[in-house]
């Protein structure tokens, strides 16, 4: 079977991956929505967000255009596209180096001329970190659920793509809170309300939470089985 490895690092750990047919489909929905609400219409790179982000615009020239890059440079990590976080986890470092995140650009169109968007989309879900030690969507649905990633229901799928901006300070053993704002969210906007997802650079805590037309509160909890040794050594403590 193939092995991906999760990481840079020479002594990380490798993922066994999960072919996209056995993956939820409900999670794959919801990371599309949380992270990259435009993956199946873009190139890779998504013009529209880098734009929002950067609060900029073609109207006002390139040279205008250019000295807004370069002074919201550091907000450019929270308008990465699915492909670009692809190309980061499998061939960049972390640095937020403006050189880094040109690789990454020309990275990611390269990926998008040469797989489908379900193969990118598939390698992503199983390279992303989701907290401390646990790579891979099947790895997650199992430590923090107890079930393979196939049979997530629609609130354990919203709470893992609530996970991917800060799987390390956010995720269903820490800082539940947070990310259960975020998940709401998400859930919200799978039910067609029209709400703002903030990107990964851009904190949830100040944010409204609107008042949404989702399943009833009770099936909205998340649940968290007894802690095992796997949880116990993914988080690091008891």
């Amino acid at each position: 079977m193939m092995r991906l490895r999760a990481d840079q690092g020479s002594a990380g750990p490798t993922v066994r991956p999960s072919a996209l047919r056995d993956i939820s489909p409900l999670l794959q929905r919801m990371v599309i929505i949380g992270e990259d609400s435009r993956f199946r219409t873009h190139r890779g790179i998504d013009p529209t967000e880098i734009a929002d982000a950067l609060g900029v615009n073609g109207r006002d020239g390139w040279w205008a255009t250019l000295a807004g890059l370069w002074r919201h440079r550091d907000r450019l990590r929270g308008a990465s596209t699915i492909t670009q976080q692809l190309a980061k986890n499998l061939y960049l470092s972390q640095s937020r180096n403006p050189l880094r995140k040109l690789k990454e650009a020309v990275t990611a169109l390269s990926l998008e001329l040469a797989l489908s968007k379900d193969r990118i989309l598939e390698l992503y879900l199983n390279v992303a970190e989701w907290g401390p030690g646990i790579w891979g969507a099947d790895a997650a649905s199992r430590a923090y659920f107890g079930v393979p990633a196939a049979s997530l229901d629609e609130r354990q799928a919203a709470a893992l793509a609530a996970t991917l901006p800060h799987p390390r300070t956010s995720n269903p053993t820490f800082r539940v809170d947070r990310l259960l704002e975020r998940r709401n969210l998400i859930l919200a906007r799978y039910h067609g309300v029209d709400v703002y997802i903030p990107p990964e650079g851009e904190e949830i805590d100040s944010l409204v939470v609107p008042e949404v037309a989702v399943p009833a509160p009770e099936s909205l909890k998340i649940e968290i089985p007894a802690p095992t040794d796997t949880l116990r050594d993914t988080t690091g403590k008891r």
